[in-house]
């Protein structure tokens, strides 16, 4: 499918460089992650026409928006772009209907026309009923739809969302994720949602593109992302254990020189993941089935959901989760030592380098 959106978004600012190649096809919806600092607010801004870019370029639905070469720089308000801020921004002043008749009458609309267009946009959000309240009398769930419905009433060609589900309390957030996913589905157009949320981006998103210091660093579907991660901040992300060694058949010997025994089979730099529920601890040194065991050092205990999440240093740092009755049990406390053990057959080893063997 033909790109809706061909971007190689450059920016230098200060110490700064951006280097984002970026594509999004018609209906599709991308997410941008990365640690803090990595570039995500920056490429939204040079997306929105906030800040211009410094090289590359940004074509829109075939027109040049922002090409430095040519000497082309469309400014915001004349960009077929809606925004969705993190905290909205509505105007405290207009009621819900005049926030997102706004834009259409900014693009030409006569008033009547344009509160037309904003009645059916806050219908299609379940809000017509709240057509006449201000901003403060709305929660934080039916402001962001507001803010949602007076992104799409510009009828956009790229829908930017930045951190959309950030202000709201963990409930709404549930329940507002599961609004924003259908009308995601229904925009014509190319959006991209900036996010520091996995949850957000793997429910939200058909493609993840993830970005440190300014570069994309891993690019893919939530699958395929989540299966194999190719840094810590990813592996962080969704929730794994990662390291880097070198491969000879079953054994690899990570940076640091410990040898993991892996289920898969391989020849060279590899990358070896599991999760911290495949991690083991046991007072003494386990007998039997797990292949790979090691001492460890418990150096914190937070909660995890339904577990505890522990922290171990050793011959390698790893995070292990375990119930609560089984802590109970083990008297587990920072400080403590015991044995980790993980099974060759809970691991994943994948080639370090993308395409090889």
């Amino acid at each position: 499918m033909t790109a809706l959106l061909d971007a190689h978004l450059m920016v230098e600012r200060g110490g700064f460089r951006l280097d984002l190649p970026l594509t999004i096809a018609p209906g599709e919806v991308v997410a941008l992650l990365g640690p803090n600092g990595a570039g995500k607010t920056t490429a939204l801004r040079a997306l929105a026409g906030l800040h211009p870019l410094s090289a590359g370029h940004l074509t829109l639905a075939g027109r040049d928006l922002d090409h430095p070469h040519r000497r082309i720089w469309i400014p915001t308000e004349r960009r077929p772009i809606g925004v969705v801020f993190q905290d909205y921004l509505l105007f405290p002043h207009l009621s819900a209907l005049d926030n997102v008749a706004f834009g259409p009458r900014r693009h030409g609309l006569h008033r009547q026309q344009a509160r037309q267009r904003a009645a059916g946009w806050l219908a299609r959000m379940g809000l017509a009923e709240h057509a006449r309240r201000k901003p403060r009398q709305l929660s934080g769930g039916q402001a962001q739809r507001v803010a949602l419905a007076r992104a799409l009433a510009v009828e956009p060609a790229l829908l930017l969302l930045d951190e959309p589900l950030a202000a709201l309390d963990a409930r709404t957030r549930l329940d507002t994720r599961a609004q924003l996913q259908q009308h995601l589905a229904a925009h014509p157009g190319a959006t991209l949602l900036v996010t520091h949320d996995p949850l957000d981006a793997l429910v939200l998103a058909d493609r993840l593109v993830i970005i440190e210091d300014g570069r994309v660093v891993q690019e893919g579907d939530a699958a395929t992302i989540t299966a194999q991660p190719r840094t810590d901040y990813v592996a962080r992300l969704v929730g794994l254990n990662l390291y880097r060694g070198h491969a000879t058949g079953h054994q690899v010997r990570l940076t640091g020189g410990h040898v993991l025994t892996t289920g898969d089979q391989h020849d060279g730099e590899v990358f070896v993941a599991f999760a911290p529920a495949a991690v083991a601890l046991h007072p003494r040194q386990p007998d039997g089935s797990p292949r790979n065991t090691w001492p460890a050092t418990i150096t914190g205990i937070q909660r995890h959901g339904d577990n505890l999440r522990i922290q171990l240093a050793g011959p390698i740092e790893v995070a292990a989760d375990v119930t609560p009755a089984a802590a109970a049990q083990l008297k587990l406390a920072a400080g403590q030592p015991v044995w980790a053990a993980v099974k060759a057959a809970e691991t994943r080893a994948y080639p370090a380098a993308v395409g090889s063997d």
